[in-house]
């Protein structure tokens, strides 16, 4: 019998993006409150980015070996085990060296993760459907990211103060029940998985040669650059490098500005008011534009949405403006009230303009090697997501909060422009008349 994607997808996109928030977001809190500096931070957590960025060297091994559902399936293990690593090394003498390590290994497992969980999506799905559930997938995907960086980053706070325990042995409680969750997804995901596909290209059971991997390798590499004209190529990766350049600067910033004491620029949120306006209202914010997102695309294509979905994405940056100069006080009702608004707005825009970079990613994939495609396009994004974010913490230790968001508001400029040159099927993403 069938099963129906309802059933694995929304998991296994929450499964993709649990470890990827606590990897670059969660982490940064963490280290945060163990007294990192914003520029240490922007650093540190930057280079955690680098597995999703060079991930495309293996992915085709993913492709020729095995099959995506047993590489789904041994990542999650892999990434509750790196979990519990975490967990024990925090109260030891060489806390950073050694949890730094185990992210290291948690996020080298969760790009490969990345990879089988987007080819079993592209394998076992036709086009349509993938386009009606890319809001789905999203949406599941931000909820883990909220998840992190809204219910898990509140929750040590409440524990120190409760239970009067040290901020290292809080956070290694949670890393522990976290780990407990994914060891239940991979037991879920052994389950329900769908067992249809095949191994390898040619459907055969037979063990690739060291040469025929390096082959493929180079094949896959090659007709990633070759199957396009130049000029849509080099288009295609400007995209995919810069559409989400504002984004990589507020990315670690958005949480110290939150979080920071008023004395030092930032908003001064407790963990618990951090958890409920990230956790409760960004949350719904993000449900509705990413369901929104992948609904109106569907119905009426990615190219009749494509302009409104990129001005969601930008535009409501300005809030963190206002934020940073108004400073309103979250400790009345009115004031968390009026940041948990911003940040609707904000999450909602950034829930519908997602939609154009996954939708034209797997656009761009299309034909051979669709997964192996699909993972150097999601590495050429993270490198845009990157580099702007490992220098994010000294431009805003120069600058202060209030022009360092000024700097990001002006850089959706890029966004624009990289958006300019994309040609894009008219019919792509539109569900087809019968």
């Amino acid at each position: 019998m069938k099963k129906s994607p309802w059933a694995w997808v929304p998991t296994l996109y929450f499964a993709e993006g649990l470890p990827n928030v606590l990897v670059t977001g969660v982490a940064a809190v963490m280290y945060m409150q163990m007294g990192l500096s914003d520029t240490e931070l922007a650093l540190y957590t930057g280079w955690l980015n680098l597995p999703w960025i060079i991930k495309p060297l293996w992915s085709p091994f993913i492709d020729l070996l095995r099959t995506k559902r047993w590489w789904i399936l041994s990542m999650q293990i892999l990434i509750g085990a790196a979990l519990a690593g975490v967990a024990f090394t925090l109260n030891t003498p060489l806390w950073f060296q050694m949890s730094m390590c185990c992210l290291f290994i948690m996020a080298f497992a969760s790009a490969t993760h990345d990879i089988s969980a987007d080819g079993f999506y592209m394998i076992e799905l036709d086009e349509h459907t993938q386009t009606y559930f890319v809001g789905i997938r999203n949406t599941f995907y931000r909820l883990a990211v909220i998840f992190g960086n809204g219910v898990l980053v509140a929750i040590p706070g409440v524990l120190s103060v409760y239970f009067h325990c040290s901020i290292a042995f809080a956070w290694s409680i949670v890393f522990y029940g976290i780990a407990g969750i994914f060891i239940g997804l991979w037991l879920y995901h052994g389950w329900i998985l769908p067992n249809s596909e095949v191994r390898g290209r040619k459907g055969t059971e037979e063990r690739k040669s060291a040469s025929e991997i390096w082959s493929g390798l180079r094949h896959t590499l090659l007709t990633f650059f070759t199957k396009f004209p130049v000029r849509v190529t080099v288009t295609a990766i400007c995209f995919m490098l810069l559409y989400r350049f504002p984004e990589a600067l507020l990315n670690t910033m958005t949480k110290t500005f939150l979080m920071r004491p008023n004395s030092e620029g930032g908003l001064g949120m407790a963990p618990t008011e951090y958890g409920l306006a990230y956790g409760t209202v960004g949350l719904i914010g993000l449900t509705l534009g990413g369901i929104l997102g992948g609904i109106l695309v569907s119905r009426d294509g990615m190219k009749r949405w494509l302009w409104p979905l990129v001005c969601a994405i930008t535009l409501p940056d300005a809030v963190y403006i206002y934020l940073a100069y108004a400073m309103p006080s979250v400790a009345s009702v009115w004031g968390l009230t009026l940041v948990s608004t911003c940040l609707f707005v904000e999450q909602f825009g950034y829930g519908l303009g997602f939609t154009v970079l996954t939708l034209y990613m797997l656009y761009y994939s299309q034909g051979e090697f669709k997964t192996s495609h699909y993972s150097i396009c999601t590495g050429i994004s993270y490198l845009g997501l990157m580099l702007p974010g490992m220098v994010s913490g000294w431009v805003k230790d120069a600058v202060g909060y209030q022009t360092f968001f000024i700097i990001v508001m002006a850089s959706c400029s890029l966004t624009f422009l990289v958006t300019w040159f994309l040609k894009i099927d008219p019919s792509f993403g539109k569900k087809q008349k019968e």
